[in-house]
């Protein structure tokens, strides 16, 4: 059996050798893709691996189609929007992610983002505090709980939605559910967003839902860019100078949102929620472990698709 790690933006030298040694000692072989300039690269590749680890590489119709011999595609990370799942079904391959692993990183980068956003970008104006803040969680999945767990250190008062969960676990957690979008926001003096981009979330966060947030509201969003309807934030946030936006994930019209409010939003040059050493190496490891137990196994315990 063949794996492949491909990774336009490898992993750490660390996390290579911990996924190389999970890999070996199940009597497979690891073979590399790191840093490829071209898709041709890719298609290469992959003509004779049994299974891929990547992280936001694209795996589309075309490298499935390319990969006679794929067996599984593992996303080291929670997100997997960069695989389509159809081909893969189609395929007969199974592809997973690994949940969980990123959490903290992401979480902790929120409060990076919000410390940043209440005290004004740093541009030595009087800011605010968090103490004392209703933050709303905007689905409490792996992420959102972490963004629960440091959110009391800084003693705000949590409020989360989540349809898919049940409130016994948000309540045991010591946060307030809520049971309708509309009243996450309309609580809430900052929400912060950790939906994931499907058909029925795609634009979702529109101007009619943030018209509901308080005067002097936050959103933070480490999501995916899909999720916010990007005309009508411009047009919310004209009509409101007091809102700020702060986001991991750089929204196609970032120039003019700079242009236009440029003491009232942010976003990092590429998504770096999951850009810490411990992530990278988590992350590495949990795929090349469930790789391995699939193969071996036959677990299927994160698979993604149908």
């Amino acid at each position: 059996m063949k794996v492949l790690i491909a990774t336009d933006k490898p992993f750490a030298k660390i996390a290579v050798d911990g996924i190389r040694q999970e890999i070996e000692s199940a009597g497979f072989e690891l073979v590399l893709l790191e840093k490829y300039t071209e898709k041709q690269q890719l298609l290469d590749a992959v003509a004779d691996v049994d299974a891929i680890i990547i992280r936001s590489d694209i795996i589309d119709a075309e490298v499935i189609a390319a990969a006679k011999q794929l067996k599984i595609v593992v996303r080291a990370g929670a997100g997997y929007d960069n695989v389509d799942l159809v081909a893969a079904t189609n395929a007969g391959v199974t592809v997973m992610n690994t949940p969980g692993q990123n959490a903290n990183a992401v979480a902790e980068l929120v409060f990076g983002l919000l410390v940043y956003a209440v005290r004004n970008f740093y541009n030595g104006t009087s800011g605010t505090e968090l103490l004392g803040k209703k933050l709303g969680i905007h689905a409490y999945g792996n992420v959102g709980r972490n963004v629960a767990r440091i959110a009391k250190g800084f003693g705000m008062k949590i409020y989360a939605f989540d349809a898919f969960c049940h409130v016994d676990i948000i309540k045991n957690d010591g946060v307030e559910p809520l049971f309708n979008v509309h009243k996450l926001y309309e609580t809430c003096d900052i929400v912060s967003v950790h939906i994931p981009a499907t058909p029925s979330t795609k634009k979702s966060i529109n101007a009619a839902l943030l018209e509901l947030m308080p005067k002097g509201a936050i959103l933070v969003n480490t999501a995916r860019k899909e999720v916010v309807d990007e005309a009508e934030l411009v047009q919310f946030m004209e009509s409101h100078p007091d809102f700020k936006y702060v986001s991991d994930v750089m929204p196609d019209n970032h120039e003019e949102m700079i242009a236009k409010f440029p003491n009232r939003y942010f976003s990092t040059p590429k998504k770096m929620g999951a850009q810490t050493s411990e992530a990278n190496i988590n992350a590495g490891l949990a795929a090349a472990k469930q790789i391995v137990d699939f193969l071996v196994n036959g677990n299927q315990q994160f698979k993604v698709n149908n």
